[in-house]
Parts: C-alpha cells; sequence; structure tokens
C-alpha cells in the first residue's frame, strides 16, 4: 500500500438514503469531499440516491427539489446512480410500501472499483455491507466507515476505522449567523468525552479541529493529533447524561467554545448521538 505522502488511491461509496435516514439529512457533498481528498488522491465520487417517480408526477415541487439534488451532486464530481422507488402492495396489513433498493449496485461498484484503490471511503450505517466489506479488505484495499446514527455494530467491527459523521468538521453543519469558524472561540462543534477523573466533578472534551488524515490519533496531547481538548464541569452536562457514564466515546456532545484565563472550556453541552 502507498503511503500518503506518496498519494493513496481513493473512493468514495455513499449510500445517500441510508445516512439521510439516519441523523445525516444535511450532510455536505463538499465537505466530504474535501476529507476525501485528505486521505489521497479520490478516483472515484459515487452517490446512490433513490427517486420516487410516482410522487414527483403529482408532486411537482417535490420532483424539481429531488432533480436539483443530483444535478449538485454531479456538480460536485459525484457519480451519481438514481434508482426509482418501487412500490409494493401488502395484502394482510392494506399497506402500500415502497422500496428503491441500491444494495445491489454499491456492492457491485465496490467490489469492481476497489481493484484500482488503496483506501475505500464507505459512508453508510448499514450492515448489510459486512460481507462486501470482507471481499474488500481481502483484495489489499482498506475500508473505513462513516455513519451517524443507527450504525450496525457488525459493521464498525469490518471496516479498519469507524468514523462518526457527527464529528467530522462541518459535515453536518452547526455554525449559526454571525458564529465563529468550527474550533474557534465563540463556535459551535461536536465531540466527546476522552477523560473524566474518577470521584471528580469535571471532565475533558476532544473534538476535531481540521480535516485531516491523522483522525486516528485521537489523544489532543499529541503534537501529529488534529484534535483539540477544552474543559468543562459536571454542571453544565445535559440532565440526561450520568457523569459516571463518563468517559465515553459513545456519547457525541455538541457545544459551544468558551476561552478563560486558564484555557477553553464548553458551554451549553447537548447530546446529538447517544448509541453505543
Amino acid at each position: 500500500m502507498q503511503s500518503y505522502s506518496g498519494g493513496l488511491k481513493v473512493g468514495v461509496f455513499v449510500d445517500v438514503a441510508n445516512i439521510y435516514l439516519n441523523g445525516g439529512s444535511k450532510w455536505r457533498a463538499d465537505v466530504l469531499r474535501q476529507y476525501a481528498h485528505t486521505r489521497g488522491v479520490v478516483l472515484r465520487l459515487n452517490a446512490y440516491v433513490s427517486y420516487d417517480a410516482d410522487r414527483a408526477r403529482t408532486d411537482r415541487e417535490y420532483g424539481d427539489r429531488a432533480r436539483e439534488y443530483h444535478n449538485v451532486l454531479r456538480d460536485m464530481g459525484y457519480h451519481t446512480t438514481v434508482r426509482e422507488v418501487r412500490w409494493f402492495f401488502e395484502p394482510e396489513t392494506s399497506r402500500r410500501f415502497g422500496k428503491a433498493d441500491v444494495d445491489l449496485e454499491i456492492g457491485i461498484d465496490l467490489l469492481l472499483q476497489s481493484r484500482n484503490l488503496d483506501l475505500v471511503l464507505l459512508v453508510t450505517g448499514d450492515g448489510d455491507f459486512v460481507k462486501a466489506i470482507q471481499a474488500v479488505r481481502d483484495t489489499g484495499c482498506r475500508v473505513e466507515v462513516i455513519a451517524f446514527e443507527n450504525v450496525s455494530q457488525a459493521l464498525r467491527r469490518e471496516a479498519d476505522i469507524y468514523m462518526s459523521g457527527f464529528l467530522i468538521p462541518e459535515l453536518l453543519p452547526t455554525n449559526r449567523p454571525g458564529e465563529e469558524a468550527w474550533g474557534e472561540v465563540g463556535s459551535t462543534v461536536r465531540g466527546v468525552c476522552y477523560a473524566h477523573p474518577p470521584d471528580e466533578s469535571y471532565g475533558f472534551l476532544s473534538f476535531l479541529t481540521r480535516l485531516s488524515p491523522n483522525t486516528w490519533i485521537t489523544d489532543p496531547r499529541n503534537a501529529d493529533s488534529p484534535y483539540r481538548s477544552v474543559f468543562f464541569h459536571d454542571s453544565t452536562l445535559p440532565a440526561d447524561v450520568n457523569p459516571r457514564q463518563l468517559p465515553s466515546r459513545h456519547i457525541i456532545f455538541e457545544f459551544e467554545i468558551g476561552e478563560a484565563e486558564r484555557g477553553l472550556f464548553a458551554e451549553n453541552l447537548r447530546v446529538v448521538s447517544n448509541r453505543a
């Protein structure tokens, strides 16, 4: 495998429907592309989307929005595979349900295109891709998974690295008008508690300061780490968080960064994800 300095050959595969329904509806395709570029030379950018043609015939606004969204993805360089929703009728419940399964297309593309790649960034939480990941890894290609909510535990275990999309700077927007840029004092960021001394009433949160290939260096005390540390007091924790649960990488906080004489601190903490 090539070194990062030599430029890994990278492929991105985005299961848009899955992440849209599981916490990532406002994901930014431009930020994901920038993140992929920090990992190496991006050869493949693939997005797989569903389209309800039946609805588009009666809901013009939906049809226009969907087509515009597909065009935006293409303008950003994503090869966009569109699968129409197929509708079925369930006699037992008299229920009509739709399905637009793109898993087969993603799986085939993963197996074929990974032959010419060093690194695959798979953006989904769907456990149906475990076998595909195993097959890709068996070729020597590295597979890293990015997702938000409802992420398959088997998928996390099979990936070389699992990265929560909530933690990638601005992959999901946080900043409101007038706020500072991500990571600056006064800005809104997301991070996890990596340290909470036993029997103490304080801890430390870490957050990514920038898009970086070194996201695996999670200790903010390491000079090569792209993470930074902020102090918090237990009194600022949301009511549904027990300090005894901390530290934990499963609880993702969103918070504002403040500054005092002793350094940075977190305020207005809220939980955006609490999934093991």
